[in-house]
């Protein structure tokens, strides 16, 4: 007698189990979001009659190669990933409907200068779609193998047939097993068929890419879980119709600092060769109260980038702060030591603050232009025409040494800039051209900006 399939109800919203249907997840609290499913443990995951033996072996007996990673041909890109494409790893690649991931990828296909087969998989598109967006994009797609289905033992049968080096799916969302017996979409159809996926890339010496929808929240789509399966999670964000941010949330072989930006144009997603001329509005004369400079860095590299500050009387009195950009804890935590140390009302003020290009920035080195520009917008008074800032704030209104002080000189310098405030530093080489205070509190580097 055939042994009957054991049956699960997973929650539909955050993958919690039950052995018996309940109308309320117990554990994210939505109604109506348990489905009946196959349990996992009684998966056949299809045929496969071959038996390893488990063997361990010695950690020093391990060889690490220098030709691990494979070039995307997308420098931008590259940076992003930490220096390449890493064999044996796996990507997810989320971001917002049209936002460019199915164009950076196939980009990126046509563009690997490594010898072999790369296979995109389609569960979304047709093969006519996809060839019109290469030839649209005048790609070289002489290398690239198309397999539009996301029925997950084809695509087992096909990745064996052409053992390719790398591998796109598109999207994780349409990948779908039969021996599930679930509908597809579902969190354990991904989970199970993102999990086969991997393990063949990882035996095969090949690299994965899953494409993934986002929720409304702007969060990878499905169960946590895919993000732990995977080694890097990289997310698209769209700032104006042309601009195009690049992040890595996790990234296992490199940095999570670094920013890939692009443009996108009638050729698809372009690198962007100097990121400084979306973040900075170029002005003959004077500047505007509320604005300053700041000198940042974004992984590997210093951007200058334009802060916009504005404050005005608060409505009831009670003073808020709308700022999307930099975090509002941060610009509050400003405010609070301009007015502590330098007697400057801002807590009868609306504070709004924005950064030109609108690009999200976390650095430390923020905190000093953020108080110019407060300082600015507050009293009315602008800062000079060709001024950059950077430094750290401490509480006490010190300012605190910043890493790559040199490079945001240089960086400033080569902008056509002559004037920069920031930290005390020894041993820093100042270019030619360029007029560097060195300032020990708030207070030196707010008179000697606002001194002229």
């Amino acid at each position: 007698m055939k042994k009957q399939k054991a049956l699960i109800f997973r929650c539909s919203s955050c993958g919690h189990e039950e052995a018996k249907w309940l109308g309320r997840c117990p554990s994210c609290g939505e109604w109506n979001t348990l489905v009946e499913e196959v349990a996992a443990a009684h998966i056949s995951g299809g045929a496969k009659t071959e038996r390893r033996i488990p063997q361990s072996f010695p950690l020093a007996r391990v060889s690490v190669e220098d030709t691990t990673r494979l070039s995307s041909g997308i420098e931008e890109l590259d940076r992003v990933l930490g220096g390449g494409i890493m064999r044996r790893s796996v990507t997810l690649v989320g971001g917002e409907p049209g936002i460019g991931k199915s164009t950076l990828l196939l980009q990126a296909a046509a563009a690997i200068p490594a010898k072999g087969r790369i296979l995109y998989i389609s569960g979304e598109e047709s093969a006519g779609q996809i060839k019109l967006r290469a030839d649209r994009l005048k790609l070289n797609y002489t290398n690239i193998e198309i397999f539009c289905s996301g029925v997950l033992p084809e695509i087992e049968t096909v990745l064996n047939a052409l053992h390719p080096i790398l591998v796109i799916v598109d999207s994780a969302q349409t990948l779908y097993s039969p021996d599930l017996g679930s509908a597809p979409c579902t969190i354990n159809q991904m989970k199970y068929c993102s999990f086969e996926l991997i393990n063949w890339v990882k035996d095969h010496d090949a690299a994965l890419f899953l494409v993934a929808h986002i929720t409304k929240d702007g969060l990878i789509a499905g169960p946590k879980t895919l993000e732990h399966m995977v080694d890097t999670v990289l997310y698209f964000e769209q700032t104006d119709a042309e601009s195009r941010f690049l992040r890595a949330s996790k990234n296992r072989f490199g940095s999570v600092d670094e920013i890939g930006i692009f443009t996108m144009s009638e050729k698809g997603l372009l690198p962007v060769e100097d990121p400084s001329l979306l973040f900075l509005v170029r002005r003959d004369n004077q500047l505007p109260p509320g604005i300053a400079t700041a000198s940042v860095l974004e992984g590997s590299r210093c951007l200058l980038v334009e802060i916009q500050a504005l404050t005005v009387p608060a409505k009831g009195g009670i003073s808020r702060v709308f700022s999307d950009k930099i975090d509002g804890a941060r610009v509050s935590r400003v405010a609070a030591t301009l007015e502590k140390n330098l007697a400057l009302r801002l807590s009868d003020q609306d504070i709004y603050v924005n950064v030109a290009g609108g690009i999200r920035i976390n650095e430390v080195g923020l905190d000093l232009a953020l108080a110019a520009a407060l300082y600015s917008a507050r009293t009315g008074i602008p800062l000079p025409l060709r001024s950059a800032v950077s430094g750290e704030l401490t509480l006490a209104a010190e300012v605190m040494p910043v890493k790559r002080l040199d490079g945001r000189l240089k960086a400033a310098a080569g902008l056509g800039f002559d004037f920069f405030a920031g930290p005390r530093a020894e041993n820093i080489s100042i270019p030619n051209g360029i007029t560097f205070y060195a300032a020990k509190t708030l207070g030196e580097a707010i008179k000697a900006l606002f001194a002229s």
